[in-house]
């Protein structure tokens, strides 16, 4: 039998440098010669690809050395002008260089397979083009380019313009992936942009969590628009441990107010009629993204350590894959706020920072959560002044959110344990919806026949 691999996950966390002046200029010119040495290999390894192409990792590298770099028995490499002009060029930086050379010839090679087979976003879509730079920044290599200082400080081989010469860095912040003893850390990227002023070492974790022990319980999770998240946590016996709405109303409000000065902005440029012009208020999306992504991290930052404090089982979401909108006119307020809805982002960013940590998360069948009573007693109405409350049908209002939560809940506790939840089957109590619709007193009554 054979037995599935587990998923490699790779995270990567952001360490803030504190050069000087002079560390800056030499920087600069470290992403300049790298950059400009990429740009010759990309056109070399472009040339001989029909034989690289065939090689593995391991042997296009020194298959490329040994185009570019003389040796004692190969003293007069085919293209030995390299290395007159890029003198004492580091070994490591240079396989480096070689490794994203390869990447983007046969990531152009392939993009313009698919553009000649067709596969284009439009007819008249341009052929792609091959990029010898595409912003590139130089991997470094534990005891070549760089060590290692007690994460105070760090060494970095830079090139001065004549000579590559050690300098001694200040690590002025990092993340704490490198204090779990299970992360292995990667070559880390030397990142530095002039323009933007930003410096620091980009470095990669391959991280191997161990396989997480629950209690036999389940956060659950309802994504709205009225409430960003609605998180029920939930045990195998329907009991409601607890009950939180996270909802971080401040960045809404700044979001929605920048996308409100943009929809002014339009109205006045286009008047009754007209177009905008490519690229409008593109500095405003920008930070409108940002924003979002920032609202998506906090949300999946809150979840997931709910999760670790009740040591849940997996985290439950709704299945909203290709779910689009139906209510709502055109440009109206309602409208706007379902293109504002997080859900996919929300939902990804916390299987990310759940699976890192051992967890899983499972997805479930959306179809009735929030229109069926989590107590049984059929469809519940929504209030027409306030929709976020539902209605009973013995009179009692109750959150509408909330109760698609505990629903939620119940569907990935009976998915876990796997108790037929999918099967279309009525159930016992009459009038009730399939089992795949369960709701939270399903599990009421599996708790009543197994005790």
């Amino acid at each position: 039998m054979l037995t599935k691999k587990p998923t490699q996950i790779i995270r990567t966390d952001k360490w803030t440098l504190n050069p000087t002046a002079e560390q800056r200029l030499l920087f600069a010119e470290t992403v300049q010669v790298y950059r400009r040495l990429c740009r010759y290999l990309v056109g070399i390894v472009f040339t001989h690809w029909p034989e690289l192409g065939r090689l593995s990792s391991n042997e296009l590298v020194p298959a490329v050395e040994r185009l570019i770099h003389a040796t004692a028995k190969k003293p007069y490499p085919r293209y030995g002008l390299i290395d007159e002009v890029f003198h004492k060029f580091p070994s490591y930086y240079r396989r480096a260089a070689i490794m994203f050379a390869a990447g983007q010839v046969s990531s152009y090679l392939t993009r313009y397979q698919d553009w000649q087979s067709g596969n284009r976003k439009r007819r008249d879509a341009k052929s792609p083009t091959l990029n010898g730079n595409a912003g590139c920044y130089p991997a470094l290599y534990r005891g070549q380019c760089y060590k290692l200082h007690s994460y105070e400080f760090v060494e970095i081989k830079v090139f001065t313009g004549t000579d590559w010469v050690w300098t001694t860095v200040q690590i002025a912040g990092l993340r704490e992936r490198h204090e779990v003893d299970s992360n292995k850390m990667l070559s880390p990227y030397l990142i530095f942009n002039q323009d933007k002023n930003l410096c620091h070492l980009s470095v990669p974790f391959e991280c191997h969590p161990p396989k997480r022990e629950g209690d036999g319980i389940v956060v659950a999770v309802d994504l709205g628009i009225n409430t960003t998240a609605t998180v029920a946590v939930v045990d195998n016996s329907g009991t409601v441990i607890h009950r939180v709405f996270i909802h971080p109303g401040r960045d809404i409000d700044r979001r929605d107010k920048r996308l409100k000065s943009v929809s002014m902005r339009a109205s006045k440029t286009m008047g009754k009629g007209g177009k905008l012009h490519k690229g409008f208020c593109s500095k405003q999306y920008r930070k409108c993204r940002n924003i979002n992504q920032q609202i998506g991290h906090i949300v999946s930052k809150r979840i997931v350590q709910i999760a670790q404090q009740f040591n849940a089982e997996a985290i439950v979401f709704e299945n909203l894959l290709g779910w689009k909108a139906r209510g709502g006119r055109k440009r109206s307020s309602l409208r706007q706020r379902f293109h504002g809805w997080l859900k996919a982002m929300i939902r990804d960013f916390t299987e990310m920072k759940w699976r890192e940590v051992g967890g899983k998360a499972v997805d479930v069948i959306a179809a009735y959560t929030s229109k069926l009573a989590y107590d049984g007693s059929g469809e519940v109405k929504r209030d027409p002044k306030n929709y976020s409350l539902a209605k009973f049908s013995s009179g009692k209002r109750y959150s509408a959110d909330l109760n698609g939560a505990q629903n939620i809940a119940a569907r990935g506790i009976l998915k876990l344990t796997r108790r037929n939840d999918r099967e279309e089957r009525s159930s016992k109590r009459s009038g009730r919806s399939p089992r795949s619709w369960a709701c939270l007193c399903d599990l009421w009554d599996t708790a009543v026949s197994t005790g």
